[in-house]
C-alpha cells in the first residue's frame, strides 16, 4: 500500500525521532512523549509499547516516564489556555453559557483532565487541557491528573502487550478509532458519574455538610 507524501514524511520523522532518543533510554521516552503533548505528533503509545517489548523488566519506569514528560508537555495548551482562552470562549459563546460550563468543571476538575488522559487517541486530549487553563485549574491539580491518567493508560498498554504481545495492542487501537463515539460517550459517562459520586461523599449530609445548592438558611440550628 503506498502512503501519501504527509503520511510517509510522518513516518519517517517519528522514525528519526525514535531513532535520536532511543540511547537515552527513559529519559529518551519522556523528551518524545514532551514533544507529543506540547505540540508535535508522535505515536507514544506505540513508543512505550516497543520500549516495554524490548525490556519488560522495566516497563513500570518506562510508563511513568511516558506519563512524566506527556504531563509537561501537556502545559503548554494548558498556559495558553489561561492566557487567551478566555477571550477566545467569549466570542464564541456568551457570558451566561461560559459561568455554566466553568461552574460545572469546576465541581469535578481533577476527574474531567484525568479521564480524557486515560483514553488512548484520537480523544482530543487537548481540548481538554485548554480548557482547564480557560478555567483557571490549578496548575498543580492539573499536572497531577495528566499525570495519573496518563501512568494508567500506559499501564494498561505495558500489561497488554506483556500478556499477550503487541498484536492484540494493534487491533484494540484499530477497535477504539472505529467506534469512536461509543469511546466519547462512555469517558463522559465516566466523568459524570465519577464526579457526582465524588460530590455526594465530599458533600455528605449525614456528616453534617450540605451541598452547595442547598439554602442553608432554612436549616435548625
Amino acid at each position: 500500500m503506498k502512503l501519501s507524501p504527509v503520511t510517509a514524511f510522518i513516518h519517517k520523522w517519528n522514525a528519526a525521532l525514535l531513532a535520536a532518543l532511543k540511547p537515552f533510554g527513559a529519559w529518551g521516552l519522556c523528551g518524545l512523549a514532551v514533544l507529543d503533548s506540547a505540540a508535535v505528533p508522535v505515536p507514544i503509545d506505540a513508543m512505550v509499547i516497543d520500549y516495554v517489548i524490548h525490556d519488560h523488566g522495566k516497563f513500570v519506569l518506562y510508563c511513568f516516564m511516558a506519563a512524566l514528560g506527556s504531563a509537561i508537555g501537556s502545559l503548554l495548551p494548558f498556559l495558553l489556555g489561561r492566557a487567551g482562552g478566555e477571550l477566545f470562549l467569549l466570542k464564541r459563546i456568551n457570558r451566561d453559557r461560559y459561568e455554566q460550563l466553568r461552574d460545572k468543571f469546576e465541581r469535578q476538575e481533577f476527574l474531567a483532565i484525568m479521564i480524557p488522559a486515560m483514553m488512548p487517541p484520537p480523544m482530543p486530549v487537548k481540548l481538554f487541557e485548554f480548557a482547564a487553563g480557560v478555567f483557571e485549574m490549578r496548575t498543580i491539580s492539573f499536572f497531577g491528573a495528566i499525570l495519573l491518567g496518563k501512568f494508567i493508560r500506559f499501564m494498561v498498554w505495558a500489561i497488554i502487550t506483556i500478556l499477550y504481545g503487541p498484536k492484540i495492542v494493534a487491533t484494540i487501537s484499530a477497535a477504539l478509532k472505529d467506534h469512536l463515539g461509543y469511546v466519547l460517550a462512555i469517558a463522559g459517562a465516566l466523568v459524570f458519574l465519577l464526579g457526582f459520586w465524588v460530590t455526594r461523599k465530599v458533600f455528605d449530609r449525614r456528616k453534617g455538610v450540605t451541598l452547595p445548592m442547598e439554602d442553608t438558611d432554612d436549616i435548625p440550628e
